[in-house]
């Protein structure tokens, strides 16, 4: 056989949509650049523009230090809260069909599409004492609004659809046949869900809830109305580096910022090795 039939028997590759990995690796690496690392490398530069001693001054003082503990704890109380019924609202959507499933379903990207001020109003207006809901819990000596507890709230509405879209298609292409095997040999449900479904939705779950950390760290809009502001007790840090703004102390803003960066970059480092060795465990 000639090598012209046998080059003509092989299959070629199929070209590529894009450029070659050279053009486009470039172009990536450009972008990143200009969207994020410039950015961010000129928030830890203006961090230092008054020298060391005003940096730490600022960065770590009692106030700073009690913003970050309200800010962190906050998010991640209610991260927590998020993977759990932010799971069991993607099971519900998934594995159950009902009247106004997509109407619930509709419901639950609110908080993307909704103005976070917005959202912060009405949330105030409901945790109040004179509120629908505040109103009874305050007969309980349970307040909400103007308290930390009502940053939990705002993050808790502003997180729950990062969970939920996250975990909502792992779920959906699950094989069902593998439960049925594991009930089939004697399983009941708790262990088909902790042995079987949990393991493969575990990275998504992961995900998801770093996403609703990362975004509650974050947010202000939704959190200025119901937090209360009070220095020390319900003072975000974003709140606190508006403060500093305005009074016109760039780097003490900066430095706040640059602390704030490292915490939530070493937080969400430490969740994507969870993720992966979570991944390599089931094989994914």
């Amino acid at each position: 056989m000639s090598s012209a039939a046998i080059s003509s028997g092989r299959k070629r590759p199929a070209a590529s949509v894009l450029p070659g990995f050279g053009l486009t690796m470039t172009m990536t690496l450009a972008w990143l650049v200009i969207i994020v690392l410039v950015p961010l490398s000129a928030v830890f530069i203006r961090s230092a523009g008054e020298g060391p001693a005003h940096f730490f001054e600022v960065a770590f003082s009692a106030r700073a230090l009690a913003s970050y503990r309200v800010t962190f704890g906050a998010s991640a109380i209610a991260a927590a809260f998020n993977a759990i019924f932010g799971l069991l609202i993607t099971w519900v959507l998934v594995r159950y069909h009902f009247p106004g499933r997509r109407l619930l379903s509709a419901v639950i990207d609110l908080p993307f599409a909704l103005p976070t001020a917005v959202a912060g109003i009405a949330l105030t207006a409901i945790y109040a004492d004179t509120g629908w809901i505040g109103e009874p819990l305050s007969k309980l000596g349970i307040s909400i609004a103007y308290h930390p507890q009502g940053i939990v709230v705002a993050l808790l509405f502003i997180g729950l659809p990062f969970v939920v879209r996250t975990v909502e298609p792992v779920l959906a292409d699950m094989n069902r046949e593998v439960e049925e095997a594991a009930m089939s040999l004697g399983a009941n449900r708790a262990q088909v869900f902790a042995r079987v479904v949990l393991p493969e939705i575990m990275p998504a779950l992961v995900t998801g809830t770093a996403l609703a950390f990362a975004r509650g760290v974050g947010e202000y809009g939704s959190v200025i109305f119901i937090a209360g502001n009070m220095p020390m007790i319900s003072e975000i840090s974003p709140l606190l580096i508006i403060t500093q703004l305005e009074q016109y102390d760039y780097e003490g803003a900066s430095a706040i910022a640059v602390v704030m960066l490292i915490i939530s970059f070493s937080m969400l480092f430490l969740i994507n090795r969870i993720q992966e060795r979570s991944r390599r465990r089931i094989g994914l």
